[in-house]
């Protein structure tokens, strides 16, 4: 493990750095296994030390330690029997005891879930003036989205995503950036996967995450009665990546592969328990010119391309939409909001009477006033194919910047139109390739 010490994460290193101190509880939330402990206990550790905060200022807790947890009384053992959770009484009173004085305290709290009312708890540390809360969490209810509201509003959330390939390509040793997206597409960006050398053995890591622990803390979250059809839709959902979809879609599909099977109602709040977990993401449509959403159909998209691919055995590996998928994640990132696209146009048939027709942008990404309409295309075989691929932008009748983003190793180039052609490995590496 002392090569995950080698991966930064230094884009997340300072949100938090920048929210010290801000009066609120920071909230780290993501998918688990995407490190949101390293970046807690290692890296913000070792930066507040760094910044000149003595060590005995910061308070670290881990409520999934049993070295921790005997320090205020608790026993893990007897906690797991007992099916309970960490007595706060003997939490508080334990802290009371570390803190002297008014000067400023950083309470660092991992896995903070296995402390009873932990909710009440920080907030009642919140009208400490000397005490700034960093927290983080990995059961199924505090991998939830609504996580917030349980700080009435005074919670900051930092969310967590699985390594990008920027971070991921730190992790590759006597790899070309070629083969290194390649093993990224296919095994995704969970840290814990990137240290594996061995293929056999990355594949029956995530095989077995998906299983043990994702899709089962979503089932004891929310009660479910029957795993497998979770399960199968998953395999649905996966199988649907960056495809126009909906429940009902979902539903016809799932009825095919599957008897009985799933209303399109179930369907929407199994999808629903799946985004809440961080799992999914749900991408809505945006119309350019209309300036308004369309609810569905949506677009659904994993947060990791590796546990996309497990789900399917690692069947499916259409590098087009594993593609289009990993630029939405790192979109999203960057800290964009990201829409699909849709330009309506009119145009006149065969049979020479004017019809409707929709032409997509697979991204609009948002940012205050910054906007940029973001094309995903694998293989640009010809001019043809790339006008295909440019024509919304021909009728998005706007000045925002508009980018091609190929899977062919293409130089960034910019052509009469002003648009922007480049690399996906480009694209990815290069925090600023926005704006080149």
């Amino acid at each position: 493990m002392d090569t995950l010490m080698e991966i930064s994460r230094d884009i997340y290193l300072r949100r938090l750095a920048d929210r010290r101190e801000n009066g609120l509880i920071k909230v780290i939330t993501g998918i688990r296994r995407c490190g949101k402990s390293y970046l807690l206990n290692t890296l913000f550790y070792r930066h507040l030390l760094e910044t000149g905060v003595k060590e005995e200022k910061i308070i670290r807790f881990a409520f999934d330690s049993a070295e921790d947890l005997s320090l205020i009384g608790e026993d893990i053992i007897a906690m797991e029997r007992d099916k309970r959770k960490a007595d706060p009484g003997k939490f508080m009173a334990w802290l009371s005891q570390k803190i002297k004085g008014n000067d400023t305290y950083y309470l660092l709290l991992d896995e903070v879930q296995n402390l009873e009312a932990f909710e009440s708890v920080l907030n009642s540390y919140l009208r400490h003036q000397n005490l700034d809360i960093y927290v983080t969490g990995s059961n199924s209810k505090f991998l939830s989205s609504d996580i917030i509201t349980e700080f009435a509003g005074r919670g900051d959330e930092i969310h967590v995503h699985p390594l990008s390939f920027a971070e991921y390509y730190t992790a590759c040793k006597d790899k070309s950036p070629v083969q290194a997206f390649d093993d990224y597409m296919t095994f995704g960006g969970l840290p814990f996967c990137a240290l594996i050398s061995s293929d056999e053995q990355k594949a029956a890591y995530l095989d077995a995450q998906m299983k043990n622990v994702y899709l089962r803390d979503i089932v004891r979250r929310y009660g479910l009665q029957h795993e497998e059809n979770l399960r199968e839709l998953v395999s649905v959902v996966a199988s649907d990546t960056a495809s126009l979809t909906n429940p009902a879609k979902l539903s016809r599909t799932f009825d095919s592969v599957k008897h009985p099977g799933l209303s399109a109602q179930t369907i929407d709040r199994y999808i629903s328990f799946l985004e809440e977990a961080f799992l999914i993401k749900r991408a809505l449509r945006f119309d350019v010119r209309g300036r308004k959403y369309i609810n569905t159909p949506y677009k659904l998209y994993f947060e990791d391309t590796g546990l996309r691919n497990a789900q399917l055995s690692f069947r499916q590996l259409e590098p087009a939409y594993l593609m289009e998928n990993i630029i939405y994640n790192e979109l999203r990132l960057r800290g964009f909001s990201v829409d699909v696209g849709v330009v309506p146009i009119r145009e006149t048939g065969p049979d020479g009477k004017e019809m409707k027709k929709q032409l997509e942008i697979d991204f609009v990404a948002n940012k205050g006033s910054q906007r940029y309409y973001i094309q995903s295309a694998w293989m640009i075989p010809d001019e043809a194919k790339r006008r295909q691929e440019l024509r919304s932008f021909d009728m998005t009748r706007d000045s925002f910047k508009k980018i091609l983003i190929s899977g062919t190793e293409l130089k960034p180039r910019r052509d009469e139109m002003g648009y922007v052609t480049m690399g996906v490995i480009d694209f990815l590496l290069d925090a600023e390739s926005l704006e080149r």
